[in-house]
């Protein structure tokens, strides 16, 4: 009888297996790099007239706080591309904010812009169709991080057969064009991280660059989207048979939401934030030193992800710096005994720890939670002051658009030390984002950023 259920098992596993559709990780690809010379377009000459003066080992930063001014600053800069657009997300949910942004970036293709979107497959589900689609396009091309397999079980069979590498995953956010302007931080593209859910919103931070920044993210795209690990559509997805017919569907699709969209209180609220965008004057950057610090894309392979290079490293160099005052914001915190005793080690030299991480009631991920709580006591008694957002608390940086109930989740991974250099980027302090995400961010020396982060930190509103 047992040998009987163990034949059977095995049947159904194998019949399981076949069911599956497969991974080609050596599909063939094209390299292909950052456009060199963009000076001459719009943005290009927007930039230079804003990078005249500072020094060279300077770029402009403005935050982005304001979930309606993060969407809209998107839209924006992929209407006014000409030459390239480089996308690198973890998460693109469809949604409101996702439909608006593909709009533009079609839009861009159509006009002969170059369109790069490399997406983690941990999320695309469902959507093989649409990204066939969209890479039907001759100038929008799309490749997954470590993708899974398609069909009944292919989430299983990937499991099964290759964990060590679906376990890693791109957790990476940047969004930049034509070389010229890049957006750097926490948020995906999804509603509720830009104010267009009425029953969740993410209290989140981006910072947008402009100088030398740019050209720095443009060579970690680059790096990123002509690694192994990033495999084009045909490689994994279940491909149309008709892509083109689909893509014309989709821009049917596409337009009869612009149209019901476009008189909505969200859709002037976007273009109100685009407007104060294009009036904005030279005073809205801060120019300032900085590092931009990013995981290699190793660290997405195990057997060669310890010698890759880390975020992890620069992180704890500048948070080991503090001399008066470190502040962590992160929704999702991990510390385990060696960060508590990190955090007990400043507390030692007399440094002021301050931690803002989630409730649980407003953590979006409770496994996670359950994983912070063990720390909390250990964490007070070094003395480190802990604040937890709640999930009625609203959100002062986003009040363009009203939402009357919901919950609110706190999304922000920032650190501030001595007033003198803020992180911001997509890092939880959590061994997720230690040991297996990769992760980028950029560490920026500038004192007057401490004011933009106010409304994330109860303790200094």
């Amino acid at each position: 009888m047992v040998t009987l259920a163990r034949n059977n098992l095995l049947l159904a596993f194998m019949l399981l297996m076949q069911g599956c559709a497969g991974i080609n990780l050596d599909y063939p690809k094209t390299t292909s790099m950052t456009v060199p010379d963009t000076r001459s377009t719009y943005l290009g000459r927007q930039v230079e007239r804003e990078v005249a003066a500072p020094p060279v080992d300077q770029s402009g930063f403005l935050l982005l706080a304001d979930g309606i001014d993060a969407l809209a600053i998107r839209l924006l800069l992929a209407r006014r591309s000409e030459r390239s657009i480089d996308l690198q997300y973890y998460l693109i949910k469809d949604g409101v904010a996702s439909r608006a942004l593909i709009v533009e970036l079609l839009a861009a293709a159509d006009r002969g812009v170059r369109v790069r979107l490399l997406l983690d497959d941990m999320f695309t589900s469902g959507y093989d169709a649409r990204l066939a689609a969209l890479d039907e396009h001759p100038n929008f091309e799309i490749r997954g991080f470590n993708p899974f397999h398609r069909g009944f079980g292919g989430r299983v069979r990937s499991g099964l057969s290759g964990f060590a590498r679906v376990n890693r995953r791109m957790h990476n956010k940047t969004f930049t064009v034509d070389n010229q302007v890049t957006v750097i931080g926490g948020r995906n593209i999804a509603d509720e991280y830009f104010d267009a859910d009425d029953r969740v919103r993410f209290s989140d931070l981006d910072v947008l660059g402009i100088g030398p920044v740019v050209g720095d993210t443009s060579i970690m795209f680059d790096t990123y989207w002509n690694h192994e690990t990033a495999s084009p559509v045909p490689a994994f997805a279940k491909m149309s048979k008709e892509p083109r017919a689909e893509l014309e569907r989709m821009r049917e699709s596409l337009e009869a939401f612009r149209n019901e969209i476009l008189a909505s209180q969200y859709a002037d609220a976007v273009r109100k934030q685009a407007l104060g965008f294009n009036e904005a004057t030279e005073s809205a950057f801060q120019w300032a030193p900085y590092t931009l610090i990013y995981d290699s894309p190793d660290k997405g392979v195990r057997k060669r992800s310890e010698a890759a290079p880390s975020i992890m490293a620069s992180l704890i160099r500048s948070i080991e710096s503090a001399e008066s005052e470190v502040i962590v914001i992160s929704p999702y915190l991990v510390t385990r005994k060696s960060g508590t005793d990190g955090f007990a080690r400043l507390r030692d030299r007399g440094v002021a720890v301050t931690i803002v991480t989630n409730s649980l009631a407003a953590n979006n991920q409770s496994v996670v939670h359950g994983g912070f709580a063990p720390s909390r006591k250990r964490l007070l008694e070094n003395g480190v002051r802990l604040y937890e957002a709640r999930p009625d608390g609203g959100d002062a940086n986003s009040a363009s658009v009203a939402m009357e109930e919901g919950t609110t989740t706190l999304h922000t991974k920032a650190f501030l030390i001595d007033d003198r250099e803020l992180f911001v980027g997509s890092f939880n302090f959590d061994p997720r984002s230690a040991f297996i995400n990769t992760e980028p961010g950029a560490i920026i020396r500038a004192p007057r950023h401490d004011a933009a982060i106010r409304g994330f930190h109860p303790g200094r509103a």
